[in-house]
């Protein structure tokens, strides 16, 4: 097995430690019991760590079934980088599409 695979394996074995860890409580919502556990989570609104948690665990179940460890680790990464995102105020701003080119002033040679 390549150190890339063995690294996939690890990662989801660790968060599958950490999905167990979550089924294993009964209080509270799966959110608010994955929240304890990932809590870059909590920069996420209420609705959102609701769909990181069912993406997640959905994620999961689908690379444990297929034995295909990126699954989960991109789903998982995706929503940790989109918790920083927000935490760090990006998205808070509306695009006022100063980012747009300018349109440039040359005539085409054509």
């Amino acid at each position: 097995m390549s150190e890339s695979a063995d690294k996939a394996r690890d990662a989801l074995l660790d968060l599958a430690a950490q999905l167990v860890a979550v089924s294993t409580t009964v209080e509270g919502t799966l959110a608010c019991r994955m929240s304890d556990r990932f809590p870059w989570m909590l920069a996420l609104s209420p609705a959102d760590q609701e769909a990181c948690a069912t993406a997640v665990l959905a994620a999961a179940r689908a690379s444990f079934a297929t034995h295909q460890p990126h699954l989960a680790i991109a789903e998982l990464t995706s929503w940790r980088e989109t918790a920083s995102a927000i935490a760090a105020g990006l998205g808070k701003e509306p695009v006022d599409g100063s980012m747009k080119p300018k349109p440039s002033n040359a005539r085409s040679a054509w």
